[in-house]
């Protein structure tokens, strides 16, 4: 590609023709503040944080959105940008609570650090601000207008990432608010719960919905008999919450730091992670021979769910008939658990650390009770649960390594890469090989399906059956898989879906940032933790073969259905008023 020559603060820099401003000052290590842009998604100027000075121009521009050119002169940080930058972040403040202190955001918000880095320590406008009651009618995310900033940058992860559209601008002028259309409560909205939106708001305005009071609640109670499950990705990220770097793997010291809190026991959601693969690889094994719905696609991510459920009802009978890791967890929890350590199923209170917000919606659903209890008591998302860590006291680097606890804690590596996209797929197919085939696999890595590329198509040989494979990572590339299977009904066998980018270790709730970078060092991790492992196999799980033998009898029973399987249910994809 062509270059030009532009200069920036008296530095001659040289930028690709079509780059803009920001992205050639970035190159050269030039700082320019932003606000409103997220790089590859939101680039519209909006916010007027970003403003250069330019030689020749009569107004300073966003650099955002302003192309490089040919002896072209920039000035990031002259005495007008400062004092436009200034002016724009204090009013900004003006029309801002001032509750920094309390504000679940503390310390992460990016207006906040804008500010501290603008050495603002007053504001100097005063008029109306924008109030209004929070919405906290979804149990995954709470909106709380007041907060807003109008970066827009929500809406450009709910539309261009998730294809979903359920906030946007509404009304005008100062009456501007990001909400669903027609002031719907989010829950009453077609949002799909995955919480994306939340980690690239730059303030509080948008937010996972605490849980944390409720769990403090059930470890204070003595009639309670509190058991918590980690999901897969929480071991690359929750160290994230005490500065380590992104990709440290801290399950010895999450496990250390959940029985700090007072947890009666700590399990893995990878053991049930093993026995969803089981589930799930017989259930496959099942339609391809028996003539089955195909493609059959995967049912762990619940933000996926309801998409489906909402944009593509008919093809519901396409989703495998498993529940979630968490969910399956919580029904053997509150049977199979009971029943071995002599407990009244009323008196376990089960709670969840997730990576997603969409995992709280999940809990809630009314399918989810055939224990004759809840599955799932609470979902705590990783962010949740570094703030506990803290308002105990905890010093996480200093923790011990400790193990998981026994039997609901046992699990492979294969159970272990559920946590990033492709990881399920792959995990599937070590099992599906060697239940068809009745062979060893030679070999345990599947690096067609692994990586950060939106669609990932394979084809695997079965000892002589061709299983085509295809996996999708955002919604926006789900809705693509979908419709090509529209089209093409035969096209595949086995999908792949998760909601969220980079799959689990992207989720909703992990720490934030989370940027392409930090998800790709997060998956690098994931799979170090599966090669580490002394069993690869889900169905190499011994305590996996001891669940059958004592209480499911084989993969896809009668009682492995009432316990573990699940049905799904058409939505509305407009507001019924």
């Amino acid at each position: 590609m062509a270059k030009v020559t532009l200069t920036i603060d008296g530095r001659k820099v040289e930028a690709e023709r079509g780059m803009t401003v920001l992205e050639a000052a970035r190159l050269a290590g030039i700082n320019i503040p932003t606000l409103c842009y997220l790089e590859n998604l939101n680039a519209i100027g909006a916010c007027r944080v970003c403003v250069v000075e330019v030689k020749g121009a009569k107004a300073l521009q966003a650099s955002c959105v302003l192309p490089v050119a040919e002896g072209m002169e920039v000035w990031t940080n002259s005495r007008a940008v400062r004092a436009s930058r200034r002016t724009t972040v204090e009013l900004l403040l003006s029309d801002h609570p001032t509750e920094c202190t309390t504000c679940i955001r503390n310390g992460t918000c990016e207006l906040q650090a804008l500010a501290e880095s603008l050495g603002i320590r007053r504001v100097r406008f005063e008029g109306e601000k924008h109030g209004g009651v929070p919405d906290e009618s979804s149990p995954s995310i709470v909106r709380d207008n007041a907060k807003c900033v109008l970066c827009r940058r929500c809406v450009a992860v709910c539309e261009k990432v998730q294809s979903v559209k359920a906030i946007g601008p509404q009304e005008r002028g100062f009456e501007t608010a990001i909400a669903p259309p027609f002031e719907l409560p989010l829950a009453d909205s077609v949002c799909v719960n995955c919480g994306q939106c939340t980690l690239v708001c730059p303030t509080g305005a948008l937010h996972e919905h605490d849980d944390s009071e409720l769990v403090w609640a059930a470890l204070a109670d003595p009639g309670k008999h509190v058991v918590v499950q980690t999901a897969p990705a929480t071991r690359v990220t929750v160290g994230e919450m005490f500065g380590m770097p992104p990709g440290s793997v801290v399950t010895g010291k999450m496990v250390a730091a959940l029985r700090r809190l007072g947890f009666d026991r700590v399990f893995d959601t990878d053991f049930t992670a093993d026995l969803t693969i089981i589930e799930e690889g017989y259930e496959l094994v099942h339609r391809l021979q028996e003539g089955g719905v195909l493609p059959m696609i995967t049912s762990c991510s619940p933000g996926w769910i309801k998409f489906i459920e909402t944009f593509f009802p008919d093809m519901l009978p396409n989703l495998s008939t498993c529940k979630s890791p968490q969910q399956m967890f919580g029904a053997l929890a509150k049977t199979y658990y009971a029943r071995k350590v002599g407990i009244d199923p009323a008196d376990i209170f089960v709670v969840s650390i997730m990576p997603c917000t969409a995992k709280k919606f999940e809990a809630r659903r009314p399918e989810m009770t055939d224990s004759g209890y809840p599955d799932i008591d609470a979902v705590l998302t990783t962010r949740e649960l570094g703030r506990m860590l803290k308002e105990a006291g905890v010093v996480f680097d200093a923790l011990p390594e400790e193990p998981y606890d026994d039997p609901l804690g046992v699990s492979t590596g294969a159970g272990a890469i559920f946590g990033a996209t492709g990881g399920v797929m792959e995990a599937a197919l070590r099992t599906a090989y060697e239940v068809v085939t009745g062979k060893t696999l030679p070999a345990l890595d599947f690096q067609s399906v692994r990586g950060m590329e939106g669609i990932k198509e394979a084809t695997v040989n079965l000892d002589g059956t061709e299983l085509r494979v295809v996996v999708a990572h955002t919604l926006g590339n789900a809705r693509k898989v979908l419709e090509a299977v529209r089209v093409d009904p035969g096209r595949y066998h086995f999908i792949e879906i998760m909601a969220c980018p980079g799959g689990c270790i992207g989720g909703g709730g992990q720490p934030i940032p989370t940027t392409d970078e930090i998800r790709k060092k997060r998956i690098e991790a994931i799979y170090r933790v599966d090669r580490d492992m002394p069993l690869r196999k889900s169905h190499d799980n011994p305590v996996i073969k001891v669940l059958y033998q004592e209480f499911l009898g084989e993969p896809n029973s009668h009682k492995a259905h009432e316990l573990l399987h699940t049905h799904y249910q058409p939505r509305y994809q407009y507001a019924q008023l």
